[in-house]
């Protein structure tokens, strides 16, 4: 492991050929679950960094941390196909990086994207899931939550330097996140963009916006609750932002009575979706998963 950076880089071939990245964080362990962590729809492994730092040199129970690039993101190659930019692809992904590592079961989070691909690979492999935290997802997203998203993406700045790219990000997100210091939008802007010789651009193929172009967001969009029911005997945490406007309370709570041992942390001050660096959220991570572990 690189002592500077906390982590190391895992390059693997995806099942159809392409070249896709992970970051390693820590050392596999015979008695600790390895934790898996998937990033949303445009996000990267960067996202996972701190909270990845906290869990792989925690002491008692450093955990070996697992943070992916999906396909179009970060240091992934871009695919020419952008039809398969989607769940279930990247699904399969997961399971060959994780069959690339030797890992065959893990504790998984996933933020947005990152749960609706938990969901499928519950469907695909469900040995693979020893414990699940949802961050601000479930098997219903908000139609009006994700068209705001749609709609951010097709106008979102292009700032030239670091600054000006912090200041964009708190205009247009603060109002969801009152409780966010500069330096929260710091970290935030650091694994959103790359450098460039034009200024910074987000780490990510521009075609991923073309994926959403035909959802019609005047209709409820479909739901996962049959894959989420399948996740009962599964340990569970759901975080929410509670300004979320893409998982209800609604939804959470209906969760709750499907899965009857899920539990739940509502992030006041923030929206879709929480830093799961700030505030309490890397202890009540790993307490979560400690407890989880030693139920198993």
């Amino acid at each position: 492991m690189s002592s500077d950076k906390g982590f190391t880089d895992f390059f693997y071939a995806a099942p159809d050929g392409l070249k896709l990245h992970a970051r390693v964080y820590g050392k596999a362990s015979t008695s600790d679950w390895p934790v898996v962590c998937l990033p949303g729809l445009t996000r990267n492994a960067r996202d996972f960094h701190y909270l990845a730092l906290y869990l792989s040199q925690r002491a008692g129970t450093a955990r070996q941390v697992v943070a992916f690039d999906y396909r179009g993101r970060a240091m992934s190659a871009y695919d020419p196909d952008i039809a398969h930019y989607n769940v279930g692809v990247e699904a399969g992904d997961v399971l060959a990086g994780l069959a690339a590592l030797g890992i065959d079961h893990a504790a998984f989070i996933g933020t947005s994207r990152g749960g609706l691909i938990i969901h499928v690979l519950g469907a695909l492999k469900p040995a693979v899931l020893k414990a699940i935290v949802l961050n601000d997802i479930g098997p219903v997203i908000e139609a009006g939550g994700f068209a705001n998203i749609r709609s951010y993406l097709e106008r979102s700045p292009k700032p030239k330097t670091f600054d000006e790219a912090v200041d964009a990000q708190r205009r247009t997100h603060g109002g969801d996140f009152p409780a966010l210091t500069h330096a929260d939008w710091a970290r935030m802007v650091g694994a959103l963009y790359r450098n460039t010789d034009g200024g910074l651009v987000p780490d990510f193929d521009p075609a991923l916006i073309d994926t959403l172009a035909g959802i019609d967001f005047s209709k409820p969009l479909p739901d996962l609750w049959p894959q989420f029911d399948a996740l009962v005997a599964v340990p569970l945490l759901a975080i929410r932002g509670g300004n979320s406007k893409l998982l209800s309370t609604a939804t959470l709570e209906d969760m709750q009575k499907r899965h009857p041992g899920m539990e739940t942390i509502t992030v006041e001050g923030q929206g879709h979706a929480p830093f799961l660096e700030t505030s309490s959220l890397p202890g009540d991570i790993a307490a979560f998963l400690d407890r989880a572990e030693r139920q198993d």
